[in-house]
């Protein structure tokens, strides 16, 4: 419908092309608001010839809701009007006009109320019929109205439409809205879906500007919060019913058990249709605020296969509705019924009292109560010239008591009803308020909800679970799977020293250094600290040895010393005898400070002590062979005796331990042995052992310790493979000579893998060496020296005597 300009003199200039549309319910007035509502449902479109002036489309089907919202308005209006405080001295009128839930038929509205019913005008220019419009319900509709009189710049305030593209200011500057928008809403529901542990959820959306900005921002916000969506389906109520058919197909094979339908009340109806044709049951249904309250919807036959916890925003002679409205609520007829029609005719003395329908639900008023706001708001618009100006800046308080302003982008501030679908005693169901969502409220504090008084799917009291995978459990991580969404994954127990403490955990968290995980991978503990103690078996077997070691060297020593006086001691170099059994004795006390925990104190006691005490042992050992080898080398008696005299062997023992002590109090002072905690040998407990400090110390003081020991080899250790049978104490004296160096190996191996137990086992060899052959020798005697004589060996025995 649209004004040409004729261009003959003397016609009127400006006529409408088209038949002019007139609206539904109008009423005359200083200041007129259009609207538009979706009083019919259903609309058959005449055939176009195109020879023919296509005729108007009719509708059908009262829409008993729209009707109530059409009315609330009128209600408003002459609220208005008989208020002497209000707009004194000012009538509003009203041009309603049906949309018939078409965006044709919407568009159709718009041109009318811009043009008005007056087929010709003397200008094209000037101002628009209405001073503002309200409506539509759907969002596309709306979007329609808006550009059509956006460049009339009349404002449009609609009391349903949600679709958050409708707060673009540069393309709808003259828009403005009672509900909030859906982005506020889309965001409700994906953080209410997350609050109740769905996180497998299926999708339904209108296929036009309403359903699909809406479910865009859902989807951005459950990814946000972790939510997956298996599948997003979009309809429309004029869809194939092959196309609805396969829709539910979808849903039907679908594992998720939960169903967001993101639907405009006709889509609902037609998906409705076909749930309940194919029986499809079980399901959670979380619904957007276009469906849920519509009360046509929640039918028993309905309220079978849906059981729903969503997101919700918070007499007239003169009209021409009212007969249709009348024979629609009470099924009758007022016009006289056929002989064969069943309806009953109308009197109209019925009494709407006794009706139950979407018209009389007061349980419901939400919407309704979004119209009454608007109305009030254009009565405010009128009162100041600058109209988009001031309509952004509105506050007011409406008579209910209702405080309405807007934001810059023209949407109310967001707060949302949590309503439940549940049955009531009579079988009707009843929208029970089950919380609430207020965006203005801090995070973690926006949902106020009694999840008790929910009725869940299948009139269950148990809230449904609806996962891809079952959660991981503390102590093992989420694995995604290749082709899948990250909602699916397999749990897998975290490695030794890692641990997760929470379900769901993306990545387990490695223990520190001083921790490991326990049995559950749960918590990180102290890891177990290991060092030889006395209360252990090895501890205790150990300390044994060394107890046995000591007394085993005491009492050869005694037996020595009870027999100081005997050729046999006296040839065995008593002095060096005794020197070498107390160094045995130290060696045997040293290896207990290899046993307990160690600390500063006691692992430089313990290694400077084993170099010390061993070096001196050896030393005695080396002292004892250089006088063997000399008594061996003795070509006439005497001639070596002031070479090994024993001023000159207490000077070389003397001699070769003061470097070792020497060597000791340079490693002490510069790099001293510390305790340190090992991990590098097990990485579930820590070897508490003593770190040498300085690499350089340790090596040589056990090098010091094996060159001491390759001289007693060198000097002629293996000359003991040159003596007789009868020479038992010079045979085990270089016996005992050659054993430090094979003592002196495995220390030093033992010692560079950091553990000590083999040090408590290198002197036992030296007593038995070196005193137990000399100890009862049947063949150490007088006529076995004479025998040796007469064989050229007495040499050695004058040689010892005289030492």
């Amino acid at each position: 419908m649209v004004l040409y300009v004729l261009g003959a003199k003397g016609q009127i200039p400006c006529q409408i092309l088209g038949t002019p549309e007139y609206p539904q319910l109008s009423k005359k007035g200083d200041v007129v608001i259009g609207a538009a509502f979706s009083i019919h449902r259903k609309i058959s479109l005449p055939a176009l010839s195109f020879r023919n002036k296509p005729q108007s489309p009719s509708c059908s089907s009262l829409n008993l809701r729209e009707f109530r919202f059409a009315q609330t308005m009128t209600f408003a209006i002459e609220e208005i009007n008989n208020s002497s405080s209000l707009l004194p001295n000012v009538t509003i009128g009203y041009e309603i006009y049906d949309s018939c839930s078409t965006t044709l038929v919407s568009m159709r509205a718009a041109m009318s109320l811009v043009n008005g019913q007056e087929q010709t005008a003397q200008q094209c220019s000037g101002k628009a019929a209405v001073h503002a419009i309200i409506g539509e319900s759907e969002s596309s509709s709306t979007i329609a109205i808006a550009r059509i009189t956006g460049p009339f710049h009349i404002p449009v305030i609609s009391h349903f439409a949600t679709c958050a593209c409708l707060s673009n200011r540069k393309e709808f500057p003259n828009f403005f809205r009672t509900i909030p928008s859906d982005y506020y809403q889309s965001r409700a529901l994906a953080q209410l879906i997350k609050h109740f542990g769905w996180t497998w959820v299926g999708a339904v959306r209108s296929d036009n500007d309403y359903g699909n900005n809406g479910m865009s921002v859902f989807v951005e916000a459950a990814q946000d919060e972790g939510v997956c969506i298996e599948y997003s389906e979009a309809i429309l109520r004029n869809n194939p019913r092959q196309r609805i058919s396969r829709v539910v197909e979808v849903i039907k094979r679908s594992t998720s058990k939960v169903l967001l339908a993101f639907l405009a009340q006709g889509e609902m109806e037609v998906l409705l249709e076909e749930i309940i044709l194919q029986n499809v049951t079980g399901l959670q249904w979380v619904a957007s605020e276009s469906w849920i309250t519509a009360r046509y919807l929640a039918t028993p036959r309905t309220s079978a296969v849906i059981s729903s916890a969503i997101v919700h925003p918070s007499k007239n002679p003169t009209n021409a509705l009212l007969r249709e409205f009348w024979e629609t609520a009470f099924e009758c007829q007022f016009s006289p019924p056929n002989e064969t029609s069943s309806i009953k005719p109308c009197t109209g003395s019925e009494e709407l009292g006794e009706l139950s329908n979407q018209y009389t639900d007061v349980s419901e008023l939400r919407i309704s109560n979004n119209v009454y706001k608007a109305t009030f708001f254009m009565r405010l618009s009128y009162i100041n010239s600058h109209v988009r100006h001031y309509l952004q800046r509105v506050n007011f308080t409406t008579p209910n008591g209702e405080n309405v302003n807007f934001n810059p982008n023209g949407d109310p501030m967001a707060r949302y009803e949590l309503v439940n679908w549940q049955k009531g005693e009579n079988g009707e169901t009843k929208f029970i308020t089950v919380g609430y969502y207020d965006v203005s409220m801090p995070v973690g504090k926006q949902f106020v909800m009694n999840s008790a008084s929910i009725v869940w799917a299948g009139e269950s009291s148990v809230k449904p679970k609806s996962v891809c995978s079952e959660s991981c459990q503390a102590g093992a991580r989420q694995a995604t799977i290749r082709g899948k969404p990250i909602c699916c994954f397999s749990c897998i127990p975290c490695a030794s020293g890692e641990i997760s403490n929470t379900t769901d955990s993306t990545k387990c968290l490695k223990c520190p250094l001083e921790y490991w995980s326990n049995e559950g991978h749960t918590e990180c503990i102290h890891k177990k600290v290991e060092f030889l103690s006395f209360e252990e078996t090895m501890g205790k077997l150990l300390t044994a040895i060394s107890v046995i070691g000591v007394g085993l060297t005491a009492a050869i020593a005694l037996i020595f010393f009870r027999f100081v006086d005997t050729p046999i001691v006296r040839a065995n170099n008593s002095e060096l005898s005794f020197l070498l059994l107390f160094s045995l004795t130290l060696c045997f006390l040293c290896s207990l400070t290899f046993i307990g925990r160690p600390s500063r104190w006691s692992c430089m006691l313990r290694h400077t002590a084993f170099g010390i005490t061993f070096a001196l042992c050896i030393s005695c050992v080396l002292a004892k062979t250089i006088v063997v080898v000399n008594a061996f080398k003795a070509s006439v008696p005497g001639t070596n005796v002031l070479r090994c005299s024993a001023p000159l062997q207490r000077l070389s023992v003397f001699g070769c331990t003061l470097l070792q002590v020497l060597i000791c109090t340079l490693w002490i002072a510069l790099a001293p042995p510390v305790p340190n905690k090992n991990t590098a040998y097990f990485t579930e407990k820590i070897i508490l052992e003593c770190d040498v400090g300085s690499a350089v110390g340790f090596w040589a003081v056990l090098g010091y310790i094996g060159l001491l020991s390759a001289l007693c080899f060198l000097h002629h250790a293996a000359l003991g493979l040159l003596l007789t049978d009868r020479d038992a104490g010079a045979a085990g004296t270089a016996g005992s000579r050659s054993l430090p160096c094979h003592s002196t190996d495995s220390s030093m191996q033992a010692a560079g893998e950091s553990h000590h137990a083999q040090f408590r086992s290198r002197r036992p060899h030296h007593p038995g060496c070196s005193f137990f052959p000399p100890w009862k020798n049947r063949r150490n005697t007088k006529p076995i020296h004479i025998q040796a004589q007469k064989r050229g060996l007495l040499r050695v025995s004058w040689s010892l005597n005289e030492l």
